[in-house]
């Protein structure tokens, strides 16, 4: 979650389906957050980095796996009620008398999705407790107020909360990605820029996307920590010689008049309809 920006429900209702195959050649790798466990339907392109995907893989290869291994042994799958079965070969389930793909499934679907095996019945959840079943949202908050409770009881004055890693990742990846905007913008003329912004866009709205959020307002609320820093950005746009980013056209429009080309400026002007919508 602080490496992706994932919400805690929509991380906690990931399948293997979900995890991208990890090659050892990227520095990150991309997977696709379906809409019916995205907040909001704000489904999304995720991001992980290449550390962290090993450290899940690492995980699914022998702790997930032991404790399915365990589960599998003591019949608990074949308990479970209510199951959804995925088709092997596919990413599609029967529910009733209709197929679903697997990405359509929802959170509480998800818990009783499973998948056929040589070894037998296995969870398609990502996540599993120790006893090999999925991890629920409830019990993924209380990992996190008991591992806060036992920081407190040790004298660590910690208090983890799943938003604020979800927070840390917006501040961190913002900070960088601004300094980084800064560095390309000042080397940069006012033309330059301009087109830079025109093709690269806003750090802040990339964020935005990353993390889900509707509006970018929502997102400038992460931005209360990097006050200097989004003062540094708005200085940097300002021109040193205070001359409007069009100056180097109405100079040319100009000179259009000079040499009769046209009676005026507001002539040379409107006779340019990309001018008229860079304006505009």
């Amino acid at each position: 979650m602080v490496r992706t920006g994932l919400r805690l429900e929509e991380q906690s209702a990931l399948t293997l389906f979900e995890l991208p195959d990890h090659d050892g050649l990227s520095a990150y790798y991309r997977f696709w957050l379906p809409e019916a466990i995205a907040k909001g339907g704000s489904c999304r392109d995720i991001y992980v980095p290449g550390g962290g995907l090993r450290a899940i893989v690492d995980y699914v290869e022998i702790d997930r796996a032991d404790a399915v291994t365990r589960a599998q042994a003591a019949g608990r799958y074949e308990a479970v009620e209510d199951k959804l079965l995925v088709e092997p070969g596919t990413k599609r389930v029967r529910i009733g008398d209709k197929w679903h793909a697997v990405e359509d499934l929802d959170p509480e679907e998800r818990l009783r999705l499973f998948t056929t095996t040589e070894r037998g019945l296995e969870p398609a959840a990502l996540w599993l407790s120790e006893d090999g079943m999925p991890l629920t949202l409830h019990a993924w908050k209380w990992v996190f107020r008991e591992a806060s409770k036992r920081c407190r009881l040790l004298g660590v004055k910690i208090h983890a909360h799943p938003h604020a890693l979800r927070h840390s990742f917006a501040v961190v990846t913002l900070e960088q990605l601004q300094r980084a905007h800064l560095e390309s913008l000042s080397a940069m003329d006012m033309l330059q820029r301009r087109h830079y912004r025109m093709i690269w866009g806003d750090p802040l709205d990339w964020v935005r996307i990353r993390l889900g959020h509707a509006s970018l307002e929502t997102t400038q609320n992460y931005l209360h920590t990097l006050k200097e820093l989004e003062m540094a950005t708005r200085l940097m746009l300002v021109p040193d010689l205070w001359e409007h980013p069009d100056k180097p056209y109405l100079d040319d429009m100009a000179r259009a008049v000079e040499v009769e080309q046209c009676r005026t400026i507001e002539d040379a002007w409107n006779e340019d309809s990309f001018l008229v919508e860079e304006w505009a």
